[in-house]
């Protein structure tokens, strides 16, 4: 038996330095040739060494706007369930800029494709990314159920339906990370999550987002999950169910703020474009301009608000179909917050932060910012 265990132990060494790597074993990924291989081993744990753009080795044959009959980079992962990616992607802080897909009649578009349950995506920005497809269209992923975290996209994403500037559509987990870069679409379009069924936390966007139809949010389009302590700084302009922060939501938002410009046609709000369950302990200071339904934090609010809050000033919005209008002065005033019961404390400035508080507010200067935002 013992000269049997050491015969296996041989065979399997062998098979491995033959070229047949295990798949819990660390592949490192140092040129586009590498990144490509993640395809052929889904289980693995793959690690980025370095940032790869249009300089790094397999660049024009893999990922550039000439790669494949000019349809660019295959996404990682293509449609087709059981989804196989069900490793691990740890960028170590490091960018991969640079790539471009066009893809207008597929769907799971994004440097990965689908991740599925198990699946972790972490530590990793995509940057100067050029990406198009038809639905569950992201800059990193288009359709998750794994984990995304500590990541973020600073690239322009389009296509019609479940657009989002990092991941397309949710299932799983997104925390920790953001987007930056300007998303545009027909509906169900957000800035960082197009379609979410999962939780989106400690995040945030950036960029533009554009849509030329409906339910189209700063930050996700449309919520069937948990969003939670996120907020998004980026102009909203959309027809129907337009949020700052969320387009429609049919779950749960709380801890949360908006601060762009919302423009739409019906159902438009600072925050939320059209509520059907529940949003607290949230905020909007953003300008609100539409036709109909249109309110400085909720367009319109078919179940509860609580302890929510908009500008009346500078939302040019005195009504809201659900929060409680104050003026700037009352908005930077940690008296209305505290007094709603908000996890919050005043700080000597903005770069002075106490971690142990959901929000901080510097009393009288700034609105109340979470504790965790950069």
């Amino acid at each position: 038996m013992k000269r049997l265990g050491i015969l296996l132990v041989t065979v399997a060494l062998i098979v491995v330095m033959g070229g047949c790597a295990l798949p819990s074993q660390n592949l490192e990924i140092r040129d586009w040739y590498d990144l490509d291989d993640i395809r052929n081993n889904l289980g693995g744990h793959h690690i980025l060494m370095n940032n790869l753009d249009s300089t790094t080795a397999g660049y024009e044959e893999l990922a550039s706007e000439t790669a494949n009959q000019g349809k660019g980079w295959q996404p990682i992962e293509t449609w087709g369930p059981p989804f196989k990616f069900k490793g691990s992607f740890d960028g170590q802080g490091y960018e991969i800029r640079d790539l471009f897909i066009n893809r207008p009649d597929e769907r799971g578009v994004g440097l990965f494709g689908y991740v599925g349950v198990g699946g972790v995506i972490k530590n990793v920005g995509v940057v100067n990314f050029t990406v198009s497809g038809s639905s569950r269209v992201g800059g990193l992923v288009g359709d998750n159920a794994g984990t995304v975290s500590n990541s973020y996209s600073s690239s322009n994403v389009n296509g019609p339906f479940g657009i989002g500037g990092l991941v397309g559509e949710n299932w799983g987990a997104v925390s920790n990370s953001y987007s930056t870069g300007s998303v545009t679409g027909k509906w169900l379009v957000g800035g960082l999550v197009g379609i979410n069924s999962g939780t989106v936390s400690n995040s945030y966007s950036t960029g533009s987002v554009t849509v030329t139809e409906f339910k189209v949010g700063g930050l996700v389009g449309f919520n069937f999950g948990t969003v939670s302590n996120s907020y998004s700084t980026g102009s909203v302009t959309g027809g129907d169910g337009v949020g700052g922060l969320v387009g429609w939501n049919r779950d749960t938002v709380s801890n949360s703020y908006s601060s762009g410009n919302v423009t739409g046609d019906n159902c438009v709000g600072g925050l939320v474009g059209c509520n059907y369950d529940t949003v607290s302990d949230s905020y909007s200071s953003g300008n609100v301009t539409g036709n109909s339904s249109v309110g400085g934090l909720v367009g319109c609010n078919y179940d509860t608000v609580s302890n929510s809050f908009w500008d009346t000033e500078t939302s040019g919005q005195a009504t809201s179909d659900g929060g409680t209008g104050k003026t700037t002065a009352e908005m930077q005033n940690i008296a209305t917050f505290s007094g709603a019961g908000w996890n919050i404390i005043a700080v000597a400035n903005h770069g002075t932060r106490n971690p142990s508080y959901i929000w901080n507010i510097v009393d009288d200067e700034t609105y109340p910012f979470l504790s965790w935002q950069p």
